[in-house]
């Protein structure tokens, strides 16, 4: 456990849940390669908690630990991910519509994707002009 003075940082214990607005390109690309991590079919490659570092103090004293082993953070197996979207589509089926990632690394993350389906979100066609969706009603 990293302590400093007073504070102390308990590991991360249990699921970390993200929810975000619209399963789409950038969603989908997000989970698909948080899938493919998982399964060690790829590298994490920009995930500040895997490969990055972080300075303690000044750099003349070369402290320079993971990131993810000075603080204990939520693994990639502990993240589920779940949103809202316009579109009933699941996330397999919205990143195939978006062609991204490329077919063949995505049939690769087919199952947890397939797995992911949008709770209901708002759509309002007065502030989103050239968008046609599902019209939310009471």
């Amino acid at each position: 456990m990293f302590r400093k003075e007073n504070v102390a940082i308990a590991p991360a214990e249990g699921k970390l849940g993200v929810l975000v607005p619209g399963i789409g390109a950038v969603t989908t690309t997000f989970i698909a390669g948080v899938e493919a991590v998982k399964r060690g079919i790829a590298q994490p490659f920009g995930s500040l908690p895997q490969p990055a570092t972080i300075r303690l103090g000044k750099r003349t004293e070369g402290r320079t630990p993971l990131v993810g082993d000075f603080v204990p953070l939520a693994g990639l197996d502990d993240l589920v991910v779940g949103g809202w979207d316009i579109f009933e589509d699941s996330a397999y089926e919205a990143a195939l519509n978006a062609q991204v990632p490329d077919k063949t690394p995505l049939e690769r993350v087919k199952e947890p994707l397939e797995a992911i389906q949008p709770m209901k979100g708002v759509f309002c066609p007065e502030y989103v002009k050239r968008l046609q969706g599902l019209e939310y009603s009471d």
